[in-house]
């Protein structure tokens, strides 16, 4: 487990995201750092759009901001251990430049998170094979990413073959503690299970990477009724930050405590930045962390 104390960051999904380049495609870099300073948050995830690492850094010391990690999607199921390790060594090193501290990963073979499926009902199930496959290229990307000084966080995803708290379950059974950790995000277990503490109680020694997201519960009751696709539900507003959803975060935050935990903890709520304002809706969870949790347990 990392050292450090923890660290407080925001993902730019807010303001820019992946799976929909069009969405917030006008917020450049240098708006989303310089907004992330000014709702106080320390850190970052690098997103699709972020320059090679050179020109980040730069932008980075101007603003005394930090990298948390980065996604990777993996598809050791589908291509093959052999054919995953040169871009997942490549990654490695680009965030090695960056000083970042893990790499996240999600396996995407037969991941309907990018298409029109019903995000609710029509996720991809592993077999028997697909399992031991997984796990076993798991673990080498986990030697490689320590060659680098990452750790390797996997991410349990809506729409993927792990997804809920049995596969998680799965996943960590099969995968050595020493190589794979697991990122923990309360917004994805909770929409999948309906209940977020569980898998944090059962995992909480494997956590090496937390995700803050939200959740609004008449949203996401609408788009599990309606049988949406991921990117219509948080389109609709079932994502938000902490402080305007329905996840008491303060249980969580001293469960983590209790437990020792150190690293990063980076607020993420996939919405539409024309109309959840990027920086407003960081400045509501910074004042949800501040008021709800940090001033709480000081105390």
């Amino acid at each position: 487990m990392n050292e450090q104390p923890i660290r407080w960051g925001i993902a730019p999904i807010g303001w820019r995201n992946d799976d929909m380049p069009e969405i917030g495609a006008g917020n450049t870099l240098s708006h989303l750092l310089s907004d992330i300073v000014v709702a106080g948050f320390e850190g970052t995830e690098v997103g699709g759009f972020f320059p090679d690492a050179q020109v980040l850094n730069k932008e980075l010391a101007l603003r005394n901001l930090r990298i948390a990690g980065q996604w990777f999607s993996s598809y050791i199921i589908r291509d093959g251990i052999e054919l995953v390790m040169e871009p997942f060594r490549k990654q490695c090193e680009y965030l090695r430049e960056v000083q970042a501290d893990v790499i996240v990963v999600s396996e995407q073979t037969g991941s309907i998170q990018g298409t029109k499926q019903n995000v609710f009902a029509e996720k991809p199930n592993f077999d028997e094979a697909e399992w031991e496959q997984l796990c076993a290229g798991l673990n080498e990307l986990g030697v490689i990413a320590k060659e680098y000084g990452l750790r390797l966080v996997y991410h349990h995803h809506m729409g993927t073959g792990v997804q809920t708290l049995e596969e998680v379950d799965r996943l960590m059974g099969g995968t050595d503690p020493a190589h794979v950790a697991l990122l923990y995000d309360t917004g994805h277990i909770f929409v999948s299970d309906g209940d977020y503490m569980t898998l944090l109680r059962k995992h909480i020694g494997r956590i090496a990477h937390v995700h803050f997201k939200d959740a609004r519960r008449v949203v996401l009751d609408d788009c599990r009724e309606s049988g949406k696709s991921f990117m219509q539900s948080f389109l609709s507003g079932m994502f938000t930050v902490p402080g305007d959803g329905c996840i008491d975060f303060r249980e969580v935050y001293d469960l983590l405590l209790e437990h020792g935990y150190r690293g990063w903890i980076v607020i993420e709520a996939e919405q539409d930045p024309d109309v959840a304002h990027p920086l407003e809706y960081a400045l509501i969870a910074r004042r949800y962390i501040d008021g709800q949790l940090l001033k709480r347990v000081q105390v």
